[in-house]
């Protein structure tokens, strides 16, 4: 972050300062929403949480180095004190953008899934044309959006942004804070249907990331996906394509998949064309790739050095296809981190190739899928269907009414249905044999990442 007193923070973002001693202290450090990431010269978000109120660790925050807090009243600790702690946290992010990273350009991602994957694969090919900061893990939303600002410095080259909506009006609200140069969508899906009512709606929240972009800006759009391809007429800037099946600007050719589910092809883009052999699992990550190629290719990356960045880049995020082999020889995929109905179906998908390549046995363990609305028990049903059209070997399916719906609909292959993480490992532990593919996947809340943790500590 490019360093700023207290009085010059206080006057940004309309607070006043409470209990501080010295207004010239320097914030030199990013903001921090948890006390105990808190290091010398951070400016400490006194947010409310579900639980805990964050002006509690105020305190604990400034014994850790934190220069103040940023709160909505007095707590004992050095403090700027404002009406909305989040407003006044997007009014010092917009302010550095716009006074302090004048050249640095925002690459602003979206889209109903693929998102972080994308954004990572970004991240690694831009850090070829100069220093990038990225997205942590998938902070995406109000809270995160300005902690990764505020990570930025003015020798940031790129500033790659990952934006997430709940609700209609999500992304412009962050990109009135972060105004991007380049735009990317990747698709137009299910997840959070229960919140927008349909995938027309969702597309028109997704399309704020290209609205907002200016004239000379630079839409990178799924040309495969056509909700995605429409958001062309929604902006006055540039657009480059990508796609594996449509006529785009930047393509997949010559695609295969080994036995481990990961990706062969080869990257045709204006500039020229090489082959890529993708280190992540998944045919879905063909077009989180490309996406990136595409982006890479504007900051005037040639197809060579973009192919060999792409072949070498490892995940960046946690529960994402996390593929481990044990000592046994099973492998565990954890894609624990979220679900929707399409994430689901990729996945689901990259199991049983990988496990029809190998002639090895595949297990499904799969949880509930959140935000569905009336869609959820259609959508779960047709999860279970598609685990046994797709030849999955065994499905365990954990949690309450979600999981009976997909067990229930999951005809043709051995299929159960269990209340909970404890009698799934249970039956794990007596029943897996070396050489098995096992895919762990649900919804955050669920928390399933534990049982595929609690498996990889398991070989007998």
């Amino acid at each position: 972050m490019e360093p700023l007193s207290l009085a010059a923070v206080a006057r940004i973002t309309g607070g006043q300062l409470a209990d501080v001693t010295d207004p010239g202290a320097l914030v030199t450090e990013p903001l921090v929403f948890d006390s105990r990431t808190a290091v010398e010269g951070s400016l400490f978000l006194a947010l409310p949480g579900d639980h805990t109120d964050g002006h509690t660790f105020a305190a604990d925050a400034v014994t850790s180095g934190a220069v103040a807090a940023l709160a909505t009243r007095p707590v004992g600790v050095p403090a700027i004190v404002v009406d909305d702690v989040l407003a006044a946290a997007a009014r010092l992010a917009g302010h550095l953008l716009r006074a302090c990273l004048p050249d640095t350009t925002v690459v602003a991602v979206t889209g109903s899934a693929g998102k972080t994957s994308t954004k990572d694969f970004i991240a690694r090919l831009l850090a070829a044309a100069g220093e990038t900061v990225a997205t942590e893990q998938s902070f995406n939303n109000e809270i995160g959006l300005p902690v990764t600002v505020t990570r930025a410095t003015a020798d940031t080259k790129f500033l790659v942004l990952e934006m997430g909506a709940r609700h209609s009006g999500d992304i412009r609200t962050l990109t009135t804070v972060a105004p991007p140069a380049v735009s990317v969508v990747t698709n137009v899906g299910t997840a959070h249907i229960g919140e927008f009512g349909s995938q027309d709606a969702i597309a028109r929240a997704k399309a704020e990331i290209v609205e907002a972009l200016p004239p000379h800006g630079l839409a990178v759009l799924n040309a495969d996906d056509a909700r995605v391809l429409a958001m062309r007429n929604r902006t006055g800037a540039r657009v480059l394509t990508y796609a594996t099946h449509q006529p785009a600007d930047i393509r997949a050719t010559d695609v295969s998949l080994d036995d481990q589910g990961r990706a062969r092809y080869t990257l045709t883009t204006p500039g020229g064309s090489a082959p890529v052999h993708l280190r992540l699992a998944g045919a879905v990550q063909i077009a989180n790739s490309l996406a990136a190629a595409a982006v890479a290719h504007e900051a005037g990356l040639d197809a060579d050095d973009t192919a060999e960045l792409l072949s070498s880049a490892t995940a960046r995020s946690r529960w994402r296809m996390e593929t481990t082999d044990r000592e046994d020889g099973v492998t565990i995929i954890n894609d624990a981190y979220n679900a929707s109905p399409d994430s689901m179906h990729h996945a689901i998908k990259t199991l049983t190739t990988m496990g029809r390549s190998s002639g090895r046995r595949t297990i499904a363990v799969l949880g509930k899928m959140n935000e569905l609305g009336d869609e959820s028990r259609a959508a779960h049903e047709e999860t279970g269907q598609i685990a046994a059209a797709e030849g999955v070997d065994q499905l365990v399916a954990v949690g309450g009414d979600e999981a009976r719906w997909m067990q229930q609909t999951a005809t043709g292959i051995t299929a159960v249905h269990l209340p909970d993480q404890d009698t799934a490992l249970e039956l794990l532990q007596h029943t897996l044999r070396p050489g098995d593919i096992v895919l762990v996947k649900a919804s955050r809340d669920v928390q399933l990442q534990q049982l595929a943790d609690a498996l990889l500590q398991t070989t007998e």
